[in-house]
Parts: structure tokens; sequence; C-alpha cells
């Protein structure tokens, strides 16, 4: 039986690092297990923020790879700002203060390049694609966005070309938290809000990366929605060996910025230091990814230099191999309206990990279910010091004792298994692609 053929339009793709790339990445490696054949058209010259080689050995053999150019304002950015070699998730997130310039730059950024700074892309995209479908047809189109770039494109392709379309949202889009950051105008936010409602009537199936945004985009017109978590690959986990690391270690990963400042976290350690014997000694604070200077502050002034390692940016397989290895793994939510929705794509390998894992945010939350569905470690409300110290000296008990779990004690997380998630789209795509 001849595989379905799916478009899947991405912004990221290897040799793009970090774990916006995952998502389509992952879909690709498994559509041809559940009769589906990705086609995939990608930029040809992308400004990605990472990069990490390790994700070319996840494309299947012999995928269709569309390139196409793209035109990035970042690089103009990060010239005039002396920013070459810093890498930038967004505008809005930098590593250091935000100048005159850089705030108008936002300004820019949030009124002119609607949906996204990719939105160059979008105008040449929909005209090459539109004649290759001419000549190369499919069976249904899939979109992830953010960017949201990729949103449009897929919606206007699908508007001029009939084929049926899935429009996929790692983030939302005018709920995101960040949208308020970008000092969007009422006539910028009345397109915003117009692209995305095109996109709900456009779109026959709509997924979503989590319960409550579900919720949200239902609230503002959304139809036949649909979870699809980010997962984790059990592949990713297969080769690494378990060697508790030798100190009482606190392990994030992932860009920790303002909005996931671990002040109340940094507090209880520093308190720790001077009440616990040993801890002083033994307990460290491991980050991976990106840092703000304001949690480089709140570390500076409360003299914690010496016990956190920064490891900077790594390769995805390192990344997993600190996770674990680690005692307990750190989850600040962001502090923002729309958090309980807010699941991480970290959060799933930290699933998959099998570590404690320590969450700061607020109750309520998809995180917070999960968590004690599967048992997985305990949340606690940012401002609570006094239960996350409380919580720490238990996991620096087991510490001591030498208590560390392994893989028979493991639950069946599989559910979240990206084979799985793969699985539920490949019935989506079925679904619109088969209905009239």
């Amino acid at each position: 039986m001849a595989l379905k053929k799916v478009l899947i339009i991405s912004y990221y793709w290897p040799p793009s690092g970090g774990i916006g790339v995952l998502r389509n990445l992952k879909f690709v490696k498994y559509l041809r297990n559940f009769d589906w054949e990705p086609i995939v058209f990608v930029p040809e010259n992308a400004d990605y923020p990472y990069l990490d080689e390790g994700n070319f050995r996840d494309i299947p053999d012999n995928v269709q790879v569309i390139k196409y150019p793209i035109r990035e304002p970042f690089r103009l950015f990060k010239i005039l700002t002396n920013r070459k070699n810093t890498p930038l998730n967004n505008i809005v997130h930098v590593k250091d203060k935000q100048t005159w310039f850089d705030n108008l730059a936002i300004w820019i950024r949030g009124n002119f390049f609607i949906p996204d700074a990719r939105a160059l892309w979008i105008k040449p995209a929909v005209g090459f694609l539109v004649n290759y479908l001419r000549e190369n047809p499919v069976d249904a189109i899939l979109t992830d966005g953010p960017p949201h770039t990729n949103t449009v494109i897929g919606t206007q392709v699908a508007q001029k070309t009939g084929i049926p379309y899935l429009a996929d949202f790692q983030d939302p889009w005018t709920q995101v938290d960040y949208y308020k950051l970008f000092k969007i105008g009422k006539r910028a936010d009345r397109i915003h809000k117009k692209l995305e409602q095109e996109t709900f009537h456009t779109a026959r199936k709509i997924t979503i990366a989590s319960p409550t945004w579900k919720k949200d985009l239902m609230a503002i017109g959304a139809k036949d929605v649909e979870v699809i978590y980010y997962g984790y690959d059990e592949d990713d986990f297969a080769a690494l060996k378990v060697q508790p690391d030798a100190f009482f270690t606190f392990t994030h990963a992932g860009l920790l910025g303002t909005d996931r400042n671990p002040d109340n976290f940094l507090q209880a350690f520093a308190a720790l230091n001077q009440e616990l014997p040993g801890f002083k000694e033994f307990a460290r604070i491991k980050l991976i990814g990106q840092i703000d200077h304001t949690v480089l502050q709140n570390i500076q002034a409360l003299g914690l230099q010496e016990q956190v390692v920064q490891l900077g940016t790594l390769p995805r397989k390192q990344t997993l191999q600190e996770l674990v290895n680690s005692w307990v793994l750190l989850l600040p939510l962001n502090k923002a309206d729309n958090v309980g929705g807010r699941m991480p794509g970290k959060f799933y390998e930290y699933i998959r990990a099998n570590r404690p894992v320590m969450s700061l945010g607020p109750t309520g939350t998809d995180i917070e279910y999960i968590m004690k569905q599967y048992e997985l470690g305990e949340n606690f409300p940012w401002e609570d010091t006094r239960h996350i110290k409380e919580f720490m000296q238990r996991q620096y008990h087991f510490f001591q004792q030498q208590q560390f779990k392994h893989d028979s004690e493991r639950p069946d997380y599989s559910v979240f298994s990206n084979f799985n998630q793969t699985k539920k789209l490949a019935g989506l795509l079925h679904e619109i692609s088969t209905t009239k």
C-alpha cells in the first residue's frame, strides 16, 4: 500500500539545535510507521540560535527535504548591536540589559514583522509551494508554530490549493505569554488576530501542546482542537549510562530567562548552606543553556558562584546525560498569565530521565497534574521558600544515603513518547484527508 504524503512546513530543521527543532523532527522520524510519507519544506539559509549536528541522525533515509531561501532581520540586528556571536532566541530575550536600540528593534519586530521575524519568508514560500504542489500533489499539509510564519504559509497554501490542513501549535499565537512584550500597537494586534482567525477557519484540525491551552484556543474561536504533547524519544536515552553525580546536583536545562528566575529556590539553597551540615560542600546547581543576567545577579548576591556550574549550550546527547546523572531536576515555570498550560519540551525529557522533578509555579497547572499522576516529584508556588527548602532537605537525605532511582523503578511513561504522539498525529492526518 502506498503511503499518503504530508507536506510539513517548518522553520527549524537540522543543523538547528535547541528544543524547538524536535517537534517536527520527531514527527518526520516516525510518520512512516503510520503510513505517512513526510515531505519537508524548510529555509535554505536560516539563522538558527543554536546548532547541533547530532540531530541529523533522526532524519530517516531518503526523506525529501525542500529548501527555499529566507531573509532574516536577526542578522542585521546582531550586527548593529554587536551580538554577532550571541545566540538569540528572540529579540526580547537578550543576555545583557536592553538599550534604546533594543527597545526600538522590539517595537519594529512587533509592529512590522507580522506574525514574527521570519515574515519575509511568507510571500515567496507560498508562491513556490503553490506551484510545486500542482506537479507534486500531497494528501495533507502540516505546520508547526511558532514561528507562526509557518502557520501563515500553511494557511495561505491550503486556501489556494484546497489541500486538507492541520495547524500545530507548540505555543499559542496571540495568547502566548511574550506576545505583549513586543509593544504591539492596535493596528498590528488587529492583523495578528485576523491571521490567527484565518488559520482557525482554514485548518481542518488544530493541535496544541497542552490541555489548558486547548481550552484557551477554543475560547477565542478555534474548533476541532486536539492535544499533542512534545514528548520524549526513547532512542535518545538508549545509549546513555546512568552514573550518579558525585555532588548533590540540581540541574536545569534550557533558557533561564528573567520570567523564570528561580529566586526563592536560590534563597533556600543559600539558607541550607548555613543550616545543613555538609550541604555547602556537596550541593551544586548545574545550568545548561542561556542564563539571563538577572539570574546571574541573584547568584552573585547570594554568594553562590562557587556552587553554580554554568555549562553553556551543550549537544543534545550530553544534555540528556547530565539529566539522567543529576539528583534533582529543576523546572521553574514562566511567571506569566498563561502558565497553566505551559509544558516545556524539557519536561518530557525530565520525565524519561527518571529523576525527581522540582517544579516552581502556581497550583492547578497541567504540569502539576501530570507530576502528581506519575509521582514525578513536587510542585511549589514560587514564593513558598519554606516548603522548597524542606523538599531540598529530603532530597539531600537521599543523597547522603546514596538512594538513587534505577530504570527498574520507572513507571510506564510511554504515552508521552514521540512514537505514540506521532501515532496520534497520523490518525488526525488520516481523519482530515479522508473527510470531505
